[in-house]
C-alpha cells in the first residue's frame, strides 16, 4: 500500500485499544504481560481532561498507527519521574502548558512513509498550547530523528523510568510543529 491509503482521523481508542497494543507490541517489542499493563493505563490516560487520539487506519479498516496525548499535568507519573531530570538541566518549565505525545507507534509495515509525521503533526495542530513534550528511548533510532525533525530537542537524556529496561530521553519542541 502506499501512503494515499492511510488516513489519518480522530480515532475512538478506547473501543480499539486491543488493536492499537497489537500495533504497540510489534512496534515496540512489547510481550503479552507489558501489553496488559499498559491496557489499563492507556484507557486510563484517555479519562484525562483535553486527551486526543488519533488513528492511521487503512482501507480496510486496520490500524496502521496510532498516538495519544494530553495536556501535562504536573500530577501525574510521569511527570513525577521527569521533573528532576528536567530541573537539573533547568528545563523544569516545560512541564507546564505543554502537550504531551503518549504514545506514538506505527506499525513496522507502514514505517518510513510518513505515518508517524502524519500522526504527531496532526495531534498537536489540535493543541491550543505552546509547546509539546514527550519521551524516547535515549538511543538514535529513526523516531529520534523524526522527532529531530519537527523542532524537538533534547531536554533530558538518561532519565530512568522504574521496571524499563532502558533509559529514556524528554524531548520538547515548541508548536506548531515544523513542517519540512
Amino acid at each position: 500500500m502506499d501512503d494515499t491509503e492511510v488516513v489519518i482521523a480522530p480515532v475512538n481508542l478506547a473501543e480499539r485499544v486491543d488493536e492499537a497494543l497489537a500495533v504497540q507490541a510489534v512496534a515496540f517489542g512489547l510481550d503479552a504481560a507489558e501489553v496488559a499493563v499498559r491496557r489499563h493505563i492507556v484507557l486510563r490516560h484517555l479519562l484525562n481532561p483535553g486527551a486526543l487520539a488519533y488513528g492511521a487506519t487503512t482501507p480496510d479498516g486496520r490500524l496502521a498507527g496510532f498516538v495519544y496525548g494530553m495536556p501535562n499535568d504536573r500530577s501525574h507519573w510521569w511527570s513525577t519521574v521527569v521533573e528532576p531530570y528536567l530541573r537539573a538541566g533547568g528545563h523544569n518549565s516545560w512541564l507546564d502548558d505543554s502537550f504531551v505525545i503518549t504514545e506514538l507507534h506505527v506499525h513496522p509495515a507502514f514505517q518510513g512513509r510518513g505515518v508517524g509525521r502524519g500522526l504527531i503533526t496532526t495531534i498537536t495542530d489540535q493543541s491550543d498550547l505552546p509547546r509539546s513534550i514527550l519521551s524516547a528511548i535515549d538511543t538514535e533510532s529513526p523516531a529520534r530523528g523524526l522527532y529531530r525533525s519537527l523542532g524537538y530537542t533534547d531536554l533530558a537524556r538518561q532519565v530512568h523510568f522504574p521496571g524499563a529496561p532502558r533509559p529514556y530521553a524528554v524531548m520538547g519542541a515548541p508548536l506548531p510543529l515544523k513542517r519540512r
